[in-house]
């Protein structure tokens, strides 16, 4: 066995689980789940059949990830986050053939007790502020909070806040890495080092 599990965690057969990922107490990944290398699955995390999720991502305590939902490496899920599959779910309906794929894009940050709305694409290195409802798609770098969440400024890839409006022109540098970004509209580049 490449990863490591503790004895109350379940592990259905056909699960692909890579090298050096932890999943731990209580945690259930499904016989479909495909993931990737040195993950790590807090307590009480669910992965469903239909889920793809990439290198060393980390799901805090309490998060289900359900069918359609794809996290590349790199991703951040915070404690008690959501996700959801079905727009309109009702009980009495079954909808198990309209689910609306979520794509959590590298490196993005999903703040502790945040949605997502089924069919988002959150954007890399995105930050979604703790607490948030994400019901659209979210740009690169973009840091959102609020119910619905809204765009308020920009994140560098260290996950610093960048001095940049929310969307217009200008230059800022990440002040952990001095790496310059710049903003032009509503997108996000990151430039080479400045010189």
């Amino acid at each position: 066995m490449s990863h490591w599990q503790h004895a109350s965690a379940i592990v259905d057969d056909g699960a692909a689980i890579g090298e050096g990922t932890k999943v731990w107490h209580f945690a259930h990944v499904c016989a479909g789940a495909r993931i990737g290398a040195g993950c790590s699955l807090g307590q009480g995390v669910y992965v469903g059949n239909d889920v793809n999720i990439g290198r060393n991502v980390k799901i805090q305590n309490n998060v289900s990830v359900y069918d359609a939902v794809t996290l590349e490496d790199d991703v951040f899920c915070g404690p008690s986050m959501v996700f959801t599959n079905v727009y309109n779910p009702r009980s009495a309906v079954t909808r198990k053939h309209e689910y609306r794929p979520t794509l959590v894009r590298q490196g993005a940050t999903l703040g502790a007790n945040c949605t997502v709305v089924c069919g988002a694409t959150i954007g890399r290195y995105a930050f979604v502020g703790a607490g948030a409802v994400v019901t659209g798609s979210v740009p690169d770098f973009a840091l959102v909070v609020g119910v619905p969440a809204r765009r308020i400024g920009w994140m560098s890839l260290h996950g610093e806040r960048l001095a940049l409006p929310a969307s217009g022109h200008g230059e800022a540098t990440c002040p952990a890495t001095g790496d310059l970004y710049r903003l032009d509209g509503e997108t996000l580049t990151r430039c080479s080092s400045p010189t």
